[in-house]
């Protein structure tokens, strides 16, 4: 069996190793996200040391090893340039790549997930760097798109609870749409709303038939919640029982057995984690298109809105913070500052 392999692939992340190496990890087409040493590469003359950087793509010779596999050659493909020259879009990219590392599997292929971080590093490099609502609608447009790739995606079509579909009202000013995260996706207030009262309705009646039974009043006016129709009381024909009630002085009636249990699997009323406006949820709406659309009306904080939702959603999903994402808080908020 041969110890090298061939792979072509994009590194996500770095880390030193000793005097002069790093550990470099690899989103490969062919065999997944791996971990490979680049020895020397972080000496001055090294041929690995461009090689090695971020977001670089190379076509690689890998000598497998006993904890750790070797870089032995590396002949880059392509780099993204306009990256580093952008502190939003450097920040946008290591955002994505942190999403990657999350969803990427060890030992199979990743065809997919390679070709569609690749697609979404090249839209961040094209944007202009006088567009910063550009750089976060790329962003937002990239997380859609990976979480949908894993499956992952919030749905922003219909509501989680009623399941019809969810139409932004741009007439009314005030009209919102709530979105939880534990529920997966937008909420129509409505139907919450409605839910909430039911629940209320049914909880209230079992606390009246509760309190009924306690006090022994439960007739034809109290019938038993789910029964099909009131069980009537009636006199025992049983000897035995007779018998049994004359000794004893109590009453021979007795309910006849015509009660059925009912399992009722009650609807959980969600979390709204928060609420979006008409323009937030038709943002959020055209995120499932391959394109960025251009709508009227976006602002800057709508897509801040929008990239906050899609972050919690995330970390929520993957459980475990994005790092990166503070980068964009602090690169927007001093881009804020430098416009007001």
């Amino acid at each position: 069996m041969s110890r090298t392999y061939k792979a072509t692939g994009i590194n996500l992340k770095t880390q030193a190793l000793g005097e002069s190496d790093k550990i470099v990890t690899i989103l490969t087409r062919e065999f997944g996200l791996i971990r490979a040493v680049a020895p020397g590469s972080r000496k001055h003359n090294s041929s690995l040391g461009g090689r090695s950087g971020m977001f670089v793509v190379n076509e690689l010779l890998i000598a497998k090893g006993r904890s750790l596999d070797k870089i032995t050659q590396a002949q880059t493909l392509k780099t993204y340039p306009g990256l580093a020259k952008d502190l939003g879009k450097l920040a946008a990219s290591q955002y994505l790549a942190e999403i990657v590392l999350c969803e990427a599997l060890s030992e199979q292929p990743q065809e997919e997930l390679y070709d569609l971080f690749n697609e979404h590093l090249h839209r961040l490099e094209a944007v202009s760097s006088a567009n910063p609502s550009g750089v976060l609608a790329h962003l937002a447009h990239g997380v859609f798109h990976l979480l949908a790739l894993a499956g992952l995606t919030p749905q922003v079509q219909i509501c989680c609870l009623s399941q019809r579909s969810l139409k932004p009202d741009f007439t009314d000013p005030n009209w919102q749409v709530g979105f939880s995260i534990p529920a997966g996706g937008t909420v129509s207030l409505e139907a919450r709303e409605r839910l909430r009262k039911q629940e209320k309705e049914m909880r209230a009646e079992a606390q009246g038939s509760r309190g009924a039974e306690e006090e022994g009043e439960i007739n034809d006016q109290f019938p038993v919640p789910h029964a099909p129709f009131p069980m009537k009381p009636v006199a025992s024909t049983d000897s035995a029982a007779l018998a049994s009630t004359r000794s004893s002085g109590t009453s021979a009636t007795h309910w006849l057995p015509n009660a059925q249990t009912v399992v009722v699997h009650r609807q959980e009323i969600p979390v709204i984690s928060c609420r979006l406006s008409a323009m937030e949820l038709t943002l959020l709406q055209h995120l499932s298109q391959p394109e960025i659309m251009q709508i009227d009306g976006a602002r800057d904080h709508d897509w801040l809105s929008v990239e906050q939702i899609l972050r919690q959603y995330a970390q929520y999903q993957l459980g475990r913070p994005i790092r990166s994402a503070t980068l964009i808080d602090s690169y927007f908020a001093a881009n804020h500052d430098a416009t007001v």
